[in-house]
């Protein structure tokens, strides 16, 4: 194994594992001083202009990521439950998997920062951190105001209702009175409305176009690709650098600090296989413990999905500018978590996302319907102590009748919408669960576990705590307990997944520790 001292100073100060969403907007801000050398470590390709990175992973009318074997992701083998194995993609390209998703950009309600500030602080707090959401964006729709920014590098613009099935389920949700919802980001009162997307005029502006084209050309900034980190070195309590594995070659790299960004997946795997985790299953793997955070990996939370499908009543145009159409947020009859039912309109047939295709003549249409409601019980456990190996991934969706009572709450929710005169002038009804099933809890329980999908919100695998509390792993600014130099900065440090898709929360994160590391921050 060689060891190399990179960067355009020698050992950089920094180096940041993953270019995602996370890591794209991190490495941008701390790079902004001049000072600072930072080294931007991905296992994917690294494109250096907006052209390089091909028609199919920029056309917002596309899903990458729901394309099987794409080779813009990464291919993991989970269980959903017990019996439910699926295969969950993660981006592996410059932009991570904002590069190969569909562009959702909406913010986490006010009640997922009450949740987080909890344990994190009143820095995680929704008034703290609402000028980091002002700064991050360029709201094309409602520029610059006391909720929205007009000069940040991600452009952010609402989809268009114009389109029949868009128009059809605006009108649907109207004759079942469900209010209107113009701004999703604005916490007001869930309901039905346009998409915040970062996908605009039909192009994915994914955050390493966003952030980092324009950043390459910085002396102090470099950014490598098809760098793949196996494990972070750690002498005495602070780790100094990270293994690499690029061109068939195994290096050291050496840095001042290290920061982790490779996602709800890569980041516990990677403190594991370096020794960061629960003793007793690191020491059956044979690698030898540095620091016991039994919390690394223990809590995945995320949210179950399904797939509604529906038949036009007549044949309807392609979308013009991006797969998604609108959404409408729902509150569970428990009225424990306000908003927490989605139901997303796809404006693509699935046969066509699948497939890379915009038009399927014939094929139906669907709804991606969701529960979003806090929850934990997943668990990522590292399986071997060979970077290559995938490490055991368990969802534990569906394990408590609260679970099954919300799905199907939300599948009967979007049958009782398919099912309205309004929509009954685009469609001509929903394919299945049929009635009989749709009238028996049982019948339908069974319908949703051998349908149930996921909606790729992976978070609470390194969560955030105080340092006395087993439970978590990284403080509010992602620093790993018990171990200096050494930081987690993407979606697995949230203790819960989000009431909404966590996509622009990902992003929040990076700028979040971004701006504490320059501040040098505790």
């Amino acid at each position: 194994m060689s060891r190399i001292r990179s960067g355009p100073a020698g050992r950089p100060d920094v180096v940041v594992v993953g270019a995602g969403a996370s890591g794209a907007a991190l490495a941008a801000r701390l790079s902004e001083d001049p000072a600072r050398t930072v080294l931007l470590l991905e296992a994917g390709p690294v494109p250096r202009h907006l052209t390089a990175f091909g028609a199919e992973l920029l056309d917002a009318r596309l899903v990458p990521g729901a394309q099987p074997g794409h080779a813009a992701i990464r291919s993991y083998s989970v269980h959903l439950t017990p019996n439910r194995p699926y295969t969950v993609p993660r981006g592996r390209y410059l932009g991570g998997s904002t590069t190969v998703n569909g562009g959702y950009f909406i913010r986490a309600r006010r009640s997922d920062f009450d949740r987080w500030s909890a344990v994190g602080g009143v820095t995680w707090s929704y008034d703290r951190l609402l000028p980091l959401l002002r700064d991050l964006e360029n709201d094309l729709d409602h520029g610059a105001d006391d909720l929205h920014g007009d000069r940040g590098p991600v452009r952010v613009r609402r989809t268009d209702l114009r389109h029949p099935a868009a128009a059809a389920f605006r009108a649907a949700a109207r004759e079942l009175g469900f209010p209107e919802e113009p701004d999703k980001n604005a916490q007001g009162a869930p309901g039905f409305g346009p998409v915040p997307s970062n996908a605009v005029d039909g192009r994915r502006v994914n955050t390493g176009i966003s952030y980092l084209l324009s950043a390459l050309a910085r002396p102090n900034l470099t950014v490598m690709g098809h760098s793949s980190v196996r494990k972070v070195i750690i002498r005495h309590g602070r780790a100094t650098g990270v293994v690499v594995e690029r061109d068939g070659r195994s290096m050291v790299l050496e840095a001042g600090e290290v920061v982790l960004c490779a996602g709800g997946f890569g980041s516990p795997h990677l403190l594991h296989l370096s020794g960061v985790g629960p003793p007793a299953a690191l020491e059956r793997l044979g690698i030898p413990l540095v620091q016991d955070l039994p919390a690394v990996g223990a809590r995945l939370s995320d949210h179950p999905q399904l797939v509604l499908e529906w038949m036009p009543r007549r044949l309807l145009a392609e979308p013009a500018d991006t797969w998604l159409g609108a959404g409408l947020h729902l509150s569970s009859s428990d009225g424990t978590h306000t908003g927490d039912l989605e139901i997303l309109q796809s404006l693509v047939p699935m046969a066509g996302l699948v497939g890379g295709r915009t038009a399927v003549p014939g094929a139906p249409l669907a709804f991606l319907v969701s529960v979003q409601s806090p929850r934990t019980g997943g668990r990522l456990l590292t399986v071997s102590a060979d970077p290559e190996d995938q490490p055991l991934i368990e969802y534990g969706y569906l394990a408590t009748p609260e679970d099954r009572r919300r799905l199907r709450e939300v599948v009967r929710a979007t049958a009782e919408l398919i099912a309205t005169r309004a929509f009954g002038e685009a469609s001509l009804g929903l394919l299945e669960p049929g009635p009989r099933t749709l009238g028996d809890d049982r019948a339908l329980d069974a319908w949703v576990a051998s349908h149930l999908g996921t909606s790729h919100h992976t978070c609470g695998t390194v969560p955030m705590g105080p340092a006395d509390d087993s439970r978590s792993a990284v403080d509010h600014f992602g620093g790993v307990h018990g171990i200096a130099g050494l930081r987690v900065a993407d979606t697995s440090i949230l203790p819960t997944a989000p009431l909404r898709g966590p996509a622009a929360t990902a992003v929040l994160i990076g700028e979040l520790v971004g701006r504490a590391m320059r501040a040098e921050l505790p």
